[in-house]
C-alpha cells in the first residue's frame, strides 16, 4: 500500500520509547509527520527514538514525559507537545501494562495499574486531544486493543488485561459514534502475540507472531485520507487465531 503523506501533521504515540509504540511512531516519521515520543521512565530510549525519527524523515521530533493515568500529567504532556509541535492531529494510545499471573495472585496495585494504563490512560489522552481535533475538524485516534477481547475472551491468567482491553474497544466504538460529525475517526488495532512479546504460546497462527510491520500497515490505512469514512472499527492482527477452538 502507498504510505499516506503526513507532512505537517503532529503525531503523538504513547509509550513510544520502545516496542510496538516505537515502531508505530517511526512509521509515521517515514511519512513525514512531526512526532512526539512519549515515555514515562525511559528517557534515554525516547531520545534515541526521536533521533531515529529525524533520520527517517520527520520534520520535527521531540520527547515528552508523562503518566497517562494522571489527568494533570496528561494535560502537561499535551501542553508540551502543543507548545513545540502544535496541536495533536494523530493520537495513538499504545500504553498498556499486563500482568501474566493468575488473577488471585495479582497484587491490588498491579490490578489497578493494568486497568489504569490500558483503559484510563486511553480515556484521558483521547479526552485531552479531542477539543483541538474538533476545532480543526480533523483528527485520527487509533487505540491498541487485544485480539478477541471483543468476544468476551477471559482467562484466569492476566484477567485484568482482558477486561481493560474489552473496555478500550467499547470506548473506541462509543467515541467513533460521538465524533462522527467532527471530522475525526477513532479505530483500534488488536494484535494477539507480537514479535517482542514476553511470552509465546506453544502454537502460533501461521507459525509466527505478528511482526511490527503487520501492525504498521493497518495504522497507515487508518491514517490515510481515503479512510475518512472508516471509524469505530477494530482490526484484529492475529493470523487467524481462534481462541474458542475445541
Amino acid at each position: 500500500m502507498d504510505e499516506p503523506d503526513l507532512t505537517g501533521q503532529t503525531v503523538l504515540v504513547t509509550g513510544s520509547g520502545r516496542g510496538v509504540g516505537r515502531e508505530l511512531l517511526l512509521a509515521t516519521a517515514d511519512c513525514g509527520a512531526n512526532v512526539a515520543v512519549h515515555y514515562h521512565t525511559s528517557a534515554d530510549a525516547a531520545r534515541d527514538v526521536a533521533e531515529t525519527a529525524r533520520e527517517r524523515g520527520a520534520d520535527a521530533a521531540m520527547t515528552v514525559q508523562g503518566d497517562v493515568t494522571d489527568p494533570d500529567s496528561v494535560d502537561g504532556l499535551f501542553s508540551a507537545v502543543e507548545a513545540e509541535l502544535g496541536t495533536v492531529d494523530v493520537l495513538v494510545n499504545n500504553v498498556g501494562d499486563f500482568a501474566p499471573a493468575h488473577w488471585a495472585d495479582i497484587e491490588f496495585e498491579t490490578w489497578n495499574r493494568v486497568l489504569e494504563t490500558n483503559l484510563t490512560g486511553t480515556y484521558l489522552c483521547a479526552k485531552r486531544a479531542l477539543p483541538a481535533m474538533a476545532e480543526n475538524e480533523y483528527g485520527r485516534i487509533v487505540n491498541v486493543g487485544y485480539a478477541s477481547s471483543e468476544k468476551g475472551l477471559v482467562n484466569p491468567k492476566n484477567f485484568p488485561y482482558f477486561v481493560a482491553k474489552a473496555g478500550v474497544l467499547m470506548f473506541t466504538r462509543m467515541l467513533a459514534a460521538d465524533t462522527q460529525d467532527d471530522g475525526i475517526t477513532v479505530n483500534a488495532i488488536s494484535p494477539y502475540v507480537v514479535e517482542n512479546s514476553n511470552e509465546f504460546p506453544a502454537e502460533l497462527p501461521r507459525d509466527r507472531p505478528a511482526s511490527f510491520d503487520d501492525l504498521v500497515r493497518p495504522l497507515l490505512f487508518f491514517l490515510d485520507p481515503d479512510a475518512d469514512y472508516v471509524s469505530g472499527q477494530n482490526l484484529e492482527v492475529d493470523g487467524g487465531w481462534l481462541p474458542e477452538r475445541v
